[in-house]
């Protein structure tokens, strides 16, 4: 026989789900209350490290969040009917939110998309009740963002009582960080340093608000990829999705970014798979760059600041592009050396366009009147230049 271990029995059954989620009744019951993980070493330098914001646990990634807030706050206003369609336009995650948010409210949805799409994500949609919508020809000025917008006002000319969310211009996309942003206070206490991928800007203008205020001198960095035009670079093509942009979403609250770094897709995938190896924690494009500059930052600020970087979803969707070694070879992605230790510099984003990671202070709308001088800005107080404070 084998010995008997002592056991704690609790004074109440009640007290066996002390520290763990409740039962729900409903998908949309699983999103939120995402853990937190530790990333240190090897991945970063001895002694170093950083807080990871684990949204892929939500069951289709970040973007479910928002999805669910969008059209709650659209019934509630009156401005979706019940059971009316919802179209949209996206890469895929958003997709995954609102096919959650139609089958939670009761409407069909259609999400419009383009060949950069995975298969797998083609595949997850239609299980889960989407209609997918592909369009062929990118646009001459937007790419393929623009023909996929232009998509899906053909679509809700067709269907009157169709609503689109507008996930690039929608305030509410922003609203819905908020739990988000209050979830990490409650996990980790104090936050120093926040590092958010961009792209329709909704959780990075969130969650940034709502933590500055609870820490004023928060410094925020913002990761985005190159060839995207958010940030004042020119637009080029792109292979990295879920960050990034071919236009200029109005959700994007440049104010409140202290600088920002542009990644190529190689520098990416390089700290995906690392990510992987050394800490069973990784995603796709976006966790990839956002956690290269993450590890950065721990590796250059003081060793006391609480840095906390968001990793948007997992790795599920990545298997054949990210983590597929003919993917990657195919697209030069495992050509060259490991990432530099450092970002290049440049002074102001237009100055030239970048093609590796690269970093840039000086933050300003792109849209915003040309005679600006974002030097002639003021700073807010401990938003420096340099990277200490």
């Amino acid at each position: 026989m084998h010995p008997s271990t002592p056991t704690h029995t609790p004074d109440a059954p009640a007290q066996l789900l002390a520290g763990t989620k409740r039962p729900q009744r409903t998908p949309a019951g699983l999103v939120g209350d995402t853990p937190v993980l530790w990333i240190g070493a090897p991945f970063t330098a001895a002694g170093r490290g950083f807080w990871a914001k684990l949204e892929g646990h939500n069951p289709g990634g970040i973007k479910d969040r928002t999805a669910l807030h969008m059209v709650r706050a659209a019934r509630e206003r009156g401005r979706l009917a019940p059971g009316a369609r919802i179209v949209e336009s996206t890469s895929g995650t958003l997709g995954l939110g609102l096919a959650l948010a139609g089958g939670t409210y009761g409407h069909p949805v259609t999400v419009v998309t383009d060949p950069g799409m995975e298969p797998l994500m083609t595949g997850l949609l239609a299980a889960y009740g989407a209609d997918v919508e592909l369009v062929d020809t990118p646009r001459p000025v937007g790419g393929w963002q623009e023909a996929r917008r232009r998509r899906v006002a053909e679509i809700l000319a067709d269907c009157p009582d169709a609503w689109c969310p507008d996930q690039y211009n929608n305030p509410d996309n922003v609203a819905a960080y908020a739990p988000l942003a209050h979830e990490l206070v409650a996990q980790l206490g104090r936050i120093d340093t926040l590092v958010v991928s961009v792209g329709t800007g909704g959780h990075s203008a969130g969650i940034a608000s709502v933590l500055r205020g609870f820490f004023p001198h928060l410094r925020v960095v913002g990761v985005d990829t190159t060839g995207s035009t958010i940030f004042g670079q020119p637009a080029a093509p792109r292979l990295m999705r879920g960050l990034g942009s071919s236009i200029h979403p109005r959700n994007v609250a440049y104010h409140l970014f202290d600088e920002v770094h542009w990644v190529a897709a190689p520098e990416a995938v390089w700290a995906a798979r690392h990510l992987a190896r050394r800490h069973y924690a990784t995603g796709g494009w976006s966790v990839g760059a956002v956690a290269l500059v993450a590890r950065w930052l721990a590796r250059t600020l003081p060793a006391e600041e609480r840095i906390v970087a968001v990793f948007p979803d997992g790795p599920q969707r990545y298997v054949g592009t990210v983590f597929d070694d003919t993917y990657c070879r195919a697209h030069g992605l495992l050509d060259g050396d490991p990432p530099a230790d450092e970002p290049e510099e440049i002074e102001r984003p237009g100055d030239r366009v970048v093609t590796r990671w690269t970093r840039c202070t000086h933050i300003v709308d792109p849209l915003a009147d040309p005679g600006t001088d974002p030097l002639a800005v003021a700073p807010r107080p401990n938003s420096g230049a340099g990277v200490g404070r």
